[in-house]
């Protein structure tokens, strides 16, 4: 099973009502959130971990769970409210202003850490979760805790979010240290290692711990840099609706090919082809430019592809 621990909340995206007047309307997201339910749909065992409130939002993210085939049980139920996220648009690309103190994801506490069985094989860790306390030392402590299990990490860097820079750092860099797998986008690079060449700043992060580096560059595609050398997947093109979501698919994307190819273990990752990269960068742009070609954190299911 691999297993999202991270973020669930309400995403509050910008509708309008027939009157014309401007409203939010509320969708089950965060970015982990997310790429739990993308990975349910393309058919990987698939968990999610995170406190749920036991408020009527907390019941929409177990629904919204449950009907992506993903295992909810590791998830608390908490008497603390669920975080909201306010979205709004500028030429499709996706801004936030959260709502999180005092909520089930922001107080989570030692005590509702999962138990990590046997069945777990992999876990990925990302996303705002990682930010604030107590829940990122949280999270952070299940990273450390993860044994001889892969771990996937995307940051998923939003700057305007961060209130200690040093100790959001500190955390990132022992996640970093100890994760096989992260993610960056090519502004989450820059912001990581400073500015310079994309390629050497990725080379120079991987000398930091992880087996894979994977750099997303949007219309540009992505990359994965490895033992072996550099792997590229084009972008796929398509009329973009809005972005909530893509880089979260994108990792389903990817966690899902590797798994389906039995190459998710730690055993198997120093030695990946270029070829078996290049298909699961490809499987990852895949499943997120069909997120991009509709309203919402909406990735497809296996037979959408």
């Amino acid at each position: 099973m691999i297993l999202c621990c991270g973020e669930a909340l309400i995403d509050m995206l910008p509708r309008e009502t027939n009157a014309g007047e401007a409203v939010f309307a509320p969708y089950p997201g965060g970015a982990v959130f997310n790429t739990a339910i993308a990975l349910g749909r393309l058919g990987a065992q698939t968990g999610f971990f995170c406190p749920l409130s036991d408020d009527l939002f907390g019941e929409r993210l177990r629904d919204a769970l449950e009907a992506s085939d993903v295992d909810h049980a590791r998830c608390p139920a908490v008497d603390r409210p669920c975080t909201l996220a306010f979205v709004t648009l500028t030429d499709g690309q996706a801004r936030y202003a959260f709502y999180d103190t005092g909520t089930a994801l922001r107080d989570m506490a030692p005590s509702e850490l999962p138990t990590l069985d046997s069945d777990v094989t992999a876990l990925f860790f990302g996303g705002i979760s990682l930010v604030g306390d107590p829940c990122g030392e949280g999270f952070a402590t299940l990273c450390a805790d993860a044994g001889d299990r892969v771990v996937m990490l995307d940051p998923n860097i939003r700057p305007g979010f961060i209130r200690n820079e040093a100790t959001y750092r500190a955390r990132l860099d022992a996640m970093l240290s100890r994760a096989d797998i992260v993610k960056v986008s090519d502004e989450d690079l820059h912001w990581l290692m400073g500015a310079g060449d994309v390629t050497e700043l990725a080379q120079a992060l991987r000398e930091r711990g992880p087996t894979v580096v994977i750099v997303t560059e949007g219309a540009q595609g992505a990359r994965a840099f490895y033992a072996g050398g550099v792997a590229h997947a084009a972008a796929n093109r398509v009329e973009v609706v809005d972005t909530v979501g893509a880089g979260d698919t994108f990792n389903a994307g990817f966690l899902a090919a590797l798994d389906e190819a039995g190459l998710l273990s730690r055993s198997a990752l120093p030695d990946l082809t270029e070829d078996a990269l290049r298909a699961a960068l490809a499987l990852g742009a895949q499943v997120a430019a069909v997120t991009v070609s509709r309203a919402g954190a909406n990735p497809p299911r296996r037979n959408e592809l």
